[in-house]
């Protein structure tokens, strides 16, 4: 797993590398062009642009070379700080190869693309710095598969217990557990959005009459309702069982709290990946066009 050391690796070997190429392209860029403004068509913007498209074409290699299988893990540390750190001052020098014109045509498409492929890597470093430490923290020690045991425990043990009591409890319970959604797709688990829901049927409706489910969100309205419920009971039994439900639905809302936060965090963890590969293969077609181009015309 990427923590902390990448950014440390080999006592920031490549941040000084990156430094470097910084301080190297400002000194190409300040560099007089006589009555020529600042552009990528003088010898300093083709340098300076021969520059960056090597290291955008590195840099995919680099993303491709860490992921391959077999690699040590002070290689793919070393590989990862490399991507960090030219790749950040690939924007500088990339933006000093454009002398600041931006326009609408495919060589701003590139770098555009080129903006956007390094700061979702950006986000990514972020993600792998900060996220398995708030995974780890909201598990408690607890592995994903051991919160869905203990999930599916507390549903079996539920549905025991709201058998023991009236039609309306039990038909709320089981509801509740049968319509528990956790999950779903992309935007669901970044914002954790629950949809949960249950049937909420009154003591005085028909048997056999359908009713519509209710929301439970964070599974709160099943708990208020089986609360609800308690001054009513009449008998030791009948209180002693609801006593018991409650307890149950609220460790389940807790369990259920942890895996949706997990589930959160994971999503968090890789959604910029669908950002950053994708881009990256248009940057490369976009780098292409705009090198092809510039050939031809310039």
């Amino acid at each position: 797993m990427i923590h902390e050391s990448l950014l440390q690796h080999r006592n920031r070997r490549y941040l000084w590398w990156a430094v470097g190429l910084v301080a190297v392209s400002f000194a190409v860029y300040a560099v007089p062009t006589g009555s020529q403004p600042r552009n990528g068509g003088t010898w300093q913007g083709y340098l300076l642009g021969t520059v960056a498209a090597v290291l955008v074409v590195w840099l995919a290699w680099l993303g491709v070379r860490k992921r391959r299988y077999g690699l040590q893990g002070s290689s793919v540390q070393g590989w990862v700080s490399a991507h960090v750190y030219l790749g950040t001052a690939l924007l500088v020098t990339a933006t000093l190869h454009a002398g600041f014109q931006i326009g609408w045509n495919v060589h701003s498409l590139a770098y555009v693309l080129m903006c956007v492929v390094i700061v979702s890597g950006l986000y990514g470093v972020y993600a792998y710095l900060v996220h398995p430490r708030r995974v780890a923290q909201s598990r408690a020690g607890a592995s994903r598969e051991e919160l869905f045991a203990d999930l599916f425990a507390l549903d079996a043990d539920g549905r025991r217990l709201a058998e023991a009591c009236d039609p309306e409890v039990r038909v709320a319970v089981e509801s509740s557990i049968a319509r528990t959604q956790l999950g779903g797709g992309v935007w669901a688990q970044l914002t954790a959005r629950d949809g949960s829901r249950f049937v909420e049927r009154d003591a005085t409706q028909a048997r056999g009459t359908a009713s519509a489910p209710v929301a439970n969100t964070d599974q709160t309205a099943v708990i208020e309702f089986v609360a609800a419920r308690l001054p009513r009971a009449t008998r030791r039994v009948e209180a002693s069982n609801l006593q018991d439900l409650l307890a149950l639905l609220t460790r389940r809302q807790s369990v259920l709290r942890r895996l949706r936060r997990d589930i959160q965090l994971a999503a968090a963890l890789k959604i910029w990946l669908y950002v950053h590969v994708p881009v990256t293969i248009a940057l490369l077609g976009a780098l292409a066009v705009h090198v092809l181009v510039t050939f031809l015309y310039w």
